[in-house]
């Protein structure tokens, strides 16, 4: 009965080939796709994204008319974006152009696929 258990321990999983599942993920690039996909997660942060993809770049007050909410709604949202990564910022005196990092949205798009 021992034998059994100890074979099994150092068994091979049938489906993706390894002797332990403990380890087998990268908790760090887990991390990074998580805060990308969840700052994608919302209506608005999208529909930015999705200007920011037309544009080299945009002025806040620009991407304000866009949505029916208030501009620090829009600066919130832009926040958010910012700290996934999913965008940058260049200020220039009081205006701030955003442009969307697209080496950010490369590689969330690839850890999606790699999924399929």
């Amino acid at each position: 009965m021992i034998t059994s258990t100890v074979a099994q321990s150092h068994a091979v999983c049938a489906q993706c080939g390894l002797t332990s599942h403990a380890g087998a993920l990268d908790q760090a690039a887990l991390a990074a796709s998580a805060a990308t996909l969840a700052a994608l997660a919302d209506p608005i942060r999208l529909g930015i994204v999705e200007l920011l993809s037309r544009h080299e770049r945009m002025c806040v007050c620009d991407i304000v008319t866009a949505f029916d909410v208030g501009q620090p709604t829009v600066s919130h949202h832009l926040r958010v974006l910012r700290e996934a990564g999913v965008v940058d910022v260049i200020r220039r005196g009081p205006w701030a152009y955003y442009g969307l990092r697209r080496d950010t949205l490369k590689r969330a798009a690839q850890d999606l696929v790699r999924l399929l």
